[in-house]
């Protein structure tokens, strides 16, 4: 199902996306690229956000959509949602470093909220966020997410999330309702 809202298409990804998704992910939060917007995590993570395999295996997955978001052709958000019962996990989000700020980044969450709502009756959205992007958890907050203080560990040693530059990163879990 395609949504038109103020020039951005949304659509399920498909396996051509890969290489664009993996190359925007990528530029939204790593690298020197990451710095023209406010989501990087060039301080704290070096090395990969995510890779193709990672990608496609969202895009795969029975039970989860990556949304890709599209203005004038070009790949500019994206986002994973995946049914796990009453909730559903939004995750892989990105949006263009040039383009954060302007609202983008609101219209895709709204988006991805309607369609777990609508698709599959989730009654709640749940996400996880490194705890000391503390600018991030209140952009998220702003949105109606709540800190539940639930965190599960960073998976130091396994490159394929990145490579900590300190030693305090876990994950907490942000929760909405969605009713």
């Amino acid at each position: 199902m395609d949504t038109v809202a103020t020039g951005v298409t949304f659509r399920d990804a498909v396996d051509a996306d890969v290489d664009d998704l993996v190359a925007l992910i990528e530029s939204a939060y790593r690298g020197d690229s990451s710095r023209a917007g406010w989501t990087t995590e060039a301080d704290i993570l070096q090395g990969q956000r995510t890779d193709p395999q990672g990608v496609l295996e969202v895009i795969e997955s029975p039970g989860s959509r990556l949304l890709a978001v599209e203005r004038d052709g070009r790949i500019v958000a994206c986002c994973q949602l995946e049914h796990r019962g009453a909730h559903a996990y939004f995750g892989m989000f990105a949006v263009s470093p040039a383009l954060q700020g302007g609202g983008l980044g609101k219209l895709v969450l709204a988006e991805a909220e309607r369609q777990a709502r609508e698709s599959w009756g989730a009654t709640e959205m749940h996400m996880t966020v490194i705890s000391v992007r503390e600018d991030l958890i209140a952009w998220y907050e702003r949105r109606g997410y709540r800190r539940t203080g639930r965190t599960t560990p960073f998976p130091y040693g396994d490159e394929r999330f990145g490579v900590p530059q300190r030693p305090d990163l876990e994950f907490e879990l942000l929760v909405k309702p969605l009713i």
